[in-house]
């Protein structure tokens, strides 16, 4: 942060031809600025490394040569203001800067469209030649951020580089869309339009958070760590090097022998990579966790009684790095399993259930597990799961180990009071479960993968009053590293503002979680983050006047897309009796925050042997319409019609704030 304000110059006028010491003056002033700028724009493909080379290379060749013809440097004219408006300073509003952002926006959009065959033999074109700076035996990186910078890097690494600049452009210089678009289409840009489009759904709901995000030092190329390249390699190749001049002075033909001899090396005898050396794993320290606000994987210390075996250690990350013909590779879906940038964080190290254990925790992504046989001579396994955002109840738990049809869970710090308990037997209360010092659990039952459905074990943590939570929940295995968190929404009152998702420890949770629990063998191995029972509607059924409830199971997989099923609870005897499965719907908002809308219908049976179309919607429904072989109308959010076993029925509703809603399938 400057303490003191930056001496003001004169901004040159439109049209005036643009002096190399104004210029200068300009790219000095606001250098980080420029050079963040490019490295956002720049193609993450060059690597990290190159990517801050290549942004500090832009904005220096921004600064115009001192033989630059006077008459062809020109800033653009700025935009129209009143006589009284003072005249700007060489900020992102002055014509000065805008000139010199506009040349290192040229070159940073270039290297997007380099050829194909370009860094290579043939001469690359001039605004992509390689220039200074050139950094020697160093490797350079901004400094890395948390879960979310990596999120929005991740987004912006997924578009093009003309939507990487409108982004930064708006959030950065604070640019509107016209502006935007304008600077897009002089800088060369394919669709300038088009680009300002998709910038503006990077960062959504919370673009405030996402400016924050972008200013932090994961993007800030001027503040950097530094590491060694391959030391072994680099003094091999020189003297590989020198060899070969010694040669060429003897004999021409050995120096080409030996040349060849020096490229045919593998790139990794010999070397040790920092990310996948023992020695530079990240180890949090044991308190951390009460004493920080990132409550998530991060803040789990190291545990586990070969926690200092290097060779372990050593294997788990070859392993990883390059697994062989007798390692079982395993991930969850959306998760990469592609060696660590960075060192990793060490989670675990030790024996568990015959076989010596490895936990991971690399960069806020991904939790990956490295298991051995202590004996029998059988192959190891790793296994990835993404655990990208994940907080107290999401971070809480980890798979260490799965013999038979029992599993050990490694638990965070965080966790005070550990219990079981089964869904389908809502009204039994918990089993204290013991757990040793280093955080592992004894032996817990795994929910059955197929044959009846007669228990659903699942863990009941509550968290320590040390981080002012103090709540208990509930989370199950569904066959991944990290279980899934259970929630509940009840369903909604007369007036009352619409109810949130909250831990589904009480009454009303549990009866709701006996009836649909079984429905959660739908879900097993499909990377689920947690799971939540929202009770939407209550009906009043037709022939006697019991009442049914409609429940929206929604499951958020750690990847993005969610999975719904919505469930029909008619009254029955039992109080675990299965609810009816009356849709199913993948890669859908409904049922979260962003689709709190929904109108679902199923066919029913009454007592006398009649037949009917039920359906309900949630709280915004005021009209339920029945179109097809039967026809129906009713006022509200439930309705009751007729009609044939076996009738075809379409249904819509009516919203009251305006619009309409077609029946969940």
């Amino acid at each position: 942060m400057p303490i003191h304000q930056p001496q003001q110059r004169s901004a040159a006028a439109p049209g005036e031809p643009l002096g190399v010491q104004q210029a200068e003056a300009v790219l000095v002033e606001h250098y980080p600025r420029l050079v963040r700028l490019a490295y956002v724009v720049l193609p993450p493909s060059l690597g990290r490394h190159r990517r801050v080379l290549a942004a500090h290379g832009a904005v220096q060749r921004a600064l115009p040569g001192a033989r630059t013809s006077p008459d062809r440097v020109r800033v653009p004219a700025q935009s129209r203001r009143s006589p009284e408006a003072p005249e700007p300073a060489e900020g992102p509003a002055s014509a000065p800067y805008a000139w010199m952002r506009l040349r290192v926006l040229r070159t940073a959009l270039a290297y997007e469209r380099r050829p194909g065959w370009w860094p290579g033999r043939l001469p690359a074109p001039a605004a992509l030649r390689p220039t200074l700076p050139v950094v020697w035996g160093l490797r350079l990186f901004p400094r890395a951020g948390g879960v979310d910078e990596l999120a929005l890097d991740r987004a912006l690494s997924e578009v093009p580089g003309a939507v990487r600049a409108a982004f930064a452009l708006q959030l950065l210089d604070g640019l509107p869309e016209t502006a935007v678009r304008a600077l897009l289409a002089e800088a060369g840009a394919a669709d300038p339009a088009g680009a300002v489009r998709r910038a503006a759904r990077i960062g959504r709901p919370d673009r405030a958070a996402a400016q924050v995000l972008l200013r932090s030092g994961e993007f800030d190329p001027c503040t950097v760590q530094t590491r060694p390249s391959d030391l072994l390699r680099r003094r091999h190749r020189v003297r590989a090097v020198a060899l070969a001049a010694a040669l060429c002075v003897v004999a021409g033909t050995l120096a080409v022998a030996a040349e060849k001899e020096v490229r045919d090396e593998g790139p990794g005898a010999g070397v040790t990579v920092p990310a996948l050396d023992p020695a530079a794993l990240l180890r949090t320290a044991a308190e951390q966790w009460a004493d920080t606000s990132r409550i998530d994987f991060t803040a789990w210390p190291v545990r586990g009684d070969r926690r200092g075996d290097g060779e372990l250690l050593g294997r788990a990350l070859r392993a990883w790095s390059e697994p062989s013909g007798n390692v079982q590779v395993s991930t969850t879906p959306g998760t990469v399993g592609v060696p660590p940038a960075q060192p990793p964080r060490l989670l675990f190290a030790g024996e568990v259930d015959g076989a010596a254990v490895v936990l991971f925790h690399d960069g806020g992504v991904r939790v990956v597990r490295y298991a051995e046989p202590l004996a029998g001579g059988g192959g190891a396994a790793l296994d990835f799961a993404r655990t990208d955002d994940a907080d107290v109840t999401t971070g809480a738990a980890v798979v260490v180990s799965r013999t038979g049809e029992k599993a050990r869970f490694l638990l965070a710090p965080w966790i005070s009071e550990t219990t079981t308990r089964d869904l389908l037997a809502p009204n039994t209360p918990g089993r204290p479960l013991e757990v040793d010092p280093d955080g592992i659990t004894a032996p817990v039952e795994r929910p059955a993968a197929g044959g009846g459905c007669d228990a659903w074990p699942v863990l009941q943590l509550r968290s320590s009053e040390r981080i002012v939570e103090n709540h208990a929940f509930l989370v199950t295995d569904l066959g991944d590293l990290a279980p899934a968190h259970l929630t509940y929404t009840p369903k909604p009152g007369r007036g009352a503002p619409a109810r949130q998702p909250r831990e589904a420890t009480g009454p009303d949770a549990l009866l709701a979680w006996a009836r649909t629990a079984c429905s959660l063998r739908a879900l097993a191995g499909s990377g689920v983050r947690a799971v939540n029972n929202w009770a939407f509607a209550e009906q009043r059924l037709p022939e006697g006047g019991a009442s049914a409830e409609w429940l929206c199971t929604r499951a958020d997989t750690w990847r993005g897309p969610g999975r719904v099923l919505v469930q029909f609870l008619q009254p029955a005897a039992s109080p675990t009796a299965p609810a009816a499965v009356v849709a199913d719907r993948d890669d859908t908002a409904l049922c979260s925050r962003f689709g709190q809308h929904i109108l679902a219908g199923t066919h029913w049976k009454a007592a006398s042997g009649r037949w009917y179309v039920l359906a309900a919607g949630s709280r915004a429904v005021d009209r339920i319409e029945a179109t097809g072989q039967v026809r129906g109308a009713a006022g509200g959010p439930t309705l009751a019609v007729r009609a044939p076993r076996d009738a075809s029925v379409q249904l819509t509703a009516g919203l009251r704030g305006g619009g309409t809603l077609a029946a969940v399938r």
